[in-house]
């Protein structure tokens, strides 16, 4: 019996000495994988940050255009309202530029055919029920004009301040770059009028967005390697011939 209990002894702690390998084992291993884990997440996320986005952007497209129904509108989140409006800027070009109906026309002709009709309504009613008709009277509210005035004096300032810091002589860049915009744009009103310049913008914005988004992946590799092989022509033009125009005075010179 002596004899029997001492070989049990061994046998219990060798099963006890390989539960606690088991459980050491398990431990190391799960360790292992939860750091290869954070390595991998880690890997991914300096990836995820190396990846160039068209404008230097960091935020999605939708958190781009402010996030709200004009986002909406113009990444076509709902399908019927962009298309409704779309067609209806559609409907409005074909109107004033295919049919060559211009707007002051349509305004003053439009306002000359519905006060005619209010003005027969209103005599008819009062000769029929011997009292005048209720018209509605319509007031504008004042704090959308006060918004959009506001925002558009920033802008005008922010514009009017470019165009001084360019005019000053400081930077040959943005005066280069002002000078083809302009030059651009003169070409593109010398082709169309405002109106289909404007439909032409809109279309755009109703368009590249969506498409920018469906496709980016795609789309930010060739824009890098675009801006890539810009700025190299930039460096050389840059060393050519803007380094060899002389500069207006520093800003900080004294006399």
């Amino acid at each position: 019996m002596s004899d029997h209990s001492e070989n049990a002894e061994p046998k219990s702690e060798s099963l006890i000495d390989k539960i606690v390998e088991k459980i050491h084992d398990h431990d190391s291993s799960s360790s292992s994988g939860s750091d290869s884990e954070t390595e991998g997440s880690a890997s991914s996320s300096s990836l995820k940050e190396k990846v160039f986005r068209l404008f230097g952007r960091e935020r999605p497209v939708h958190h781009v255009f402010g996030g709200g129904k004009p986002a909406d509108l113009f990444l076509w989140r709902n399908k019927k309202i962009s298309a409704g409006v779309l067609s209806g800027a559609t409907v409005i070009w074909v109107f004033f530029e295919l049919l060559e109906c211009h707007l002051l026309t349509f305004v003053s002709r439009s306002l000359i055919l519905a006060l005619g009709l209010l003005f027969l309504w209103s005599n008819a009613h009062t000769f029929i029920y011997k009292s005048a008709p209720r018209i509605p009277v319509v007031q504008l509210p004042a704090d959308p004009f006060l918004e959009f005035a506001s925002t558009l004096r920033a802008e005008i300032n922010c514009g009017i301040a470019l165009l001084r810091d360019i005019a000053t002589g400081r930077d040959l860049k943005k005066f280069i770059t002002a000078i083809a915009a302009l030059w651009v744009l003169s070409i593109v009103g010398s082709w169309c009028n405002f109106l289909t310049l404007f439909y032409i913008n809109f279309v755009l914005l109703h368009t590249v967005p969506v498409v920018y988004e469906k496709y980016e992946d795609k789309i930010d590799p060739l824009a890098e390697k675009a801006l890539i092989e810009f700025k190299k022509h930039y460096a050389v033009f840059e060393e050519k011939v803007l380094s060899k125009i002389p500069k207006g005075p520093l800003k900080g010179k004294k006399a």
